[in-house]
Protein backbone atom coordinates (compact mmCIF):
# COMPACT_ATOMS: atom_id res chain seq x y z
CA UNK A 1 0.00 0.00 0.00
CA UNK A 2 2.84 2.59 0.87
CA UNK A 3 4.38 1.83 -3.12
CA UNK A 4 1.04 2.74 -3.96
CA UNK A 5 0.71 5.97 -2.38
CA UNK A 6 4.08 6.82 -2.98
CA UNK A 7 3.81 6.19 -7.13
CA UNK A 8 0.63 8.12 -7.13
CA UNK A 9 1.74 11.46 -5.01
CA UNK A 10 4.79 10.52 -8.13
CA UNK A 11 2.40 10.75 -10.71
CA UNK A 12 0.02 13.71 -9.37
CA UNK A 13 3.15 15.70 -9.09
CA UNK A 14 4.31 15.20 -12.70
CA UNK A 15 0.67 15.66 -13.94
CA UNK A 16 0.37 18.89 -12.07
CA UNK A 17 4.07 20.32 -13.53
CA UNK A 18 2.98 19.24 -17.11
CA UNK A 19 -0.44 21.53 -16.32
CA UNK A 20 1.80 24.12 -15.10
CA UNK A 21 4.03 24.26 -18.32
CA UNK A 22 0.79 23.82 -20.47
CA UNK A 23 -0.72 27.22 -18.95
CA UNK A 24 2.49 29.24 -19.07
CA UNK A 25 2.79 27.94 -22.82
CA UNK A 26 -0.16 29.07 -23.06
CA UNK A 27 0.25 32.59 -21.86
CA UNK A 28 3.36 32.59 -24.00
CA UNK A 29 0.90 31.52 -27.06
CA UNK A 30 -1.95 34.00 -26.21
CA UNK A 31 0.83 36.97 -25.92
CA UNK A 32 0.92 36.05 -29.93
CA UNK A 33 -2.36 35.45 -30.79
CA UNK A 34 -3.79 38.48 -28.56
CA UNK A 35 -1.35 40.76 -30.03
CA UNK A 36 -2.14 39.75 -33.76
CA UNK A 37 -5.63 39.97 -33.49
CA UNK A 38 -5.96 43.07 -31.35
CA UNK A 39 -2.76 44.82 -32.76
CA UNK A 40 -0.61 44.92 -29.80
CA UNK A 41 3.13 44.51 -31.42
CA UNK A 42 4.86 44.48 -28.10
CA UNK A 43 2.84 41.47 -27.19
CA UNK A 44 4.12 39.92 -30.20
CA UNK A 45 7.32 40.39 -30.13
CA UNK A 46 7.85 39.63 -26.12
CA UNK A 47 6.09 35.90 -27.25
CA UNK A 48 9.16 35.30 -29.42
CA UNK A 49 13.12 34.60 -28.82
CA UNK A 50 14.10 37.68 -30.74
CA UNK A 51 15.95 35.73 -33.28
CA UNK A 52 13.31 33.41 -34.18
CA UNK A 53 12.49 32.94 -37.65
CA UNK A 54 8.82 32.88 -39.11
CA UNK A 55 8.35 31.15 -42.25
CA UNK A 56 4.76 32.25 -43.54
CA UNK A 57 2.58 31.56 -46.17
CA UNK A 58 2.48 34.20 -49.41
CA UNK A 59 0.91 33.07 -52.54
CA UNK A 60 3.86 34.08 -54.84
CA UNK A 61 6.52 32.95 -52.61
CA UNK A 62 7.83 29.62 -51.91
CA UNK A 63 8.89 30.39 -48.24
CA UNK A 64 8.99 33.54 -46.71
CA UNK A 65 10.67 34.51 -43.55
CA UNK A 66 10.58 36.95 -41.63
CA UNK A 67 11.83 38.24 -37.67
CA UNK A 68 9.37 38.70 -34.79
CA UNK A 69 10.45 42.52 -34.95
CA UNK A 70 9.12 42.73 -38.14
CA UNK A 71 6.17 40.33 -38.35
CA UNK A 72 4.99 42.89 -35.18
CA UNK A 73 5.91 45.25 -37.58
CA UNK A 74 2.47 44.89 -39.63
CA UNK A 75 0.52 45.95 -36.37
CA UNK A 76 2.17 48.87 -35.54
CA UNK A 77 0.40 51.18 -37.22
CA UNK A 78 -3.31 50.05 -36.28
CA UNK A 79 -5.78 50.72 -33.72
CA UNK A 80 -3.83 49.31 -30.17
CA UNK A 81 -6.76 46.67 -28.74
CA UNK A 82 -9.15 46.90 -31.60
CA UNK A 83 -9.95 43.31 -33.41
CA UNK A 84 -8.75 42.64 -36.64
CA UNK A 85 -11.06 40.47 -37.71
CA UNK A 86 -8.36 37.60 -37.01
CA UNK A 87 -10.32 35.14 -34.44
CA UNK A 88 -7.39 32.42 -33.13
CA UNK A 89 -7.79 29.43 -31.07
CA UNK A 90 -4.67 26.97 -29.69
CA UNK A 91 -5.06 23.29 -30.88
CA UNK A 92 -2.67 21.37 -28.97
CA UNK A 93 0.63 21.84 -26.92
CA UNK A 94 2.99 18.97 -26.19
CA UNK A 95 5.79 19.24 -23.74
CA UNK A 96 9.01 17.48 -23.11
CA UNK A 97 11.32 19.15 -20.96
CA UNK A 98 12.13 22.30 -21.80
CA UNK A 99 11.02 21.83 -25.35
CA UNK A 100 7.25 22.48 -26.48
CA UNK A 101 5.44 21.84 -29.90
CA UNK A 102 2.17 23.62 -29.98
CA UNK A 103 -0.38 24.18 -32.70
CA UNK A 104 -3.07 27.44 -33.32
CA UNK A 105 -5.77 28.00 -36.07
CA UNK A 106 -6.11 31.16 -37.77
CA UNK A 107 -9.21 32.21 -39.13
CA UNK A 108 -9.52 35.23 -41.09
CA UNK A 109 -13.16 36.50 -41.09
CA UNK A 110 -12.79 39.00 -44.01
CA UNK A 111 -11.25 36.84 -46.62
CA UNK A 112 -12.48 33.23 -45.23
CA UNK A 113 -8.93 31.83 -44.86
CA UNK A 114 -7.98 29.53 -42.18
CA UNK A 115 -4.31 29.19 -41.23
CA UNK A 116 -2.32 27.20 -39.20
CA UNK A 117 0.78 27.86 -37.22
CA UNK A 118 3.13 25.12 -35.73
CA UNK A 119 5.16 26.62 -33.02
CA UNK A 120 8.29 25.39 -31.48
CA UNK A 121 9.25 26.67 -27.70
CA UNK A 122 11.56 26.34 -24.96
CA UNK A 123 11.70 27.35 -21.80
CA UNK A 124 14.60 30.12 -21.69
CA UNK A 125 15.43 31.68 -18.34
CA UNK A 126 12.69 30.05 -16.73
CA UNK A 127 10.07 31.55 -19.30
CA UNK A 128 8.29 29.60 -22.44
CA UNK A 129 9.49 31.47 -25.76
CA UNK A 130 8.42 30.84 -29.17
CA UNK A 131 11.86 29.96 -31.05
CA UNK A 132 10.04 29.40 -34.36
CA UNK A 133 7.06 29.58 -36.13
CA UNK A 134 5.75 27.47 -39.90
CA UNK A 135 2.27 28.99 -41.39
CA UNK A 136 0.52 27.42 -43.99
CA UNK A 137 -2.71 28.17 -45.72
CA UNK A 138 -5.13 25.30 -44.98
CA UNK A 139 -8.14 26.50 -46.73
CA UNK A 140 -6.36 26.06 -50.12
CA UNK A 141 -6.53 22.11 -48.99
CA UNK A 142 -10.72 22.48 -48.21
Amino acid sequence: MKKVCIILTLFISLLSFGQNEVAAITTTLNLYLEGSSYNYPEKITEAFYKDAPLFLSKPDQEIWLVSPEAYAGFYKNKEKGAYNGRATKVLSIEVLNDIALAKAEIYFEKTKDTYVDIFLLKKLSGTWKIISKAATNTTQNE
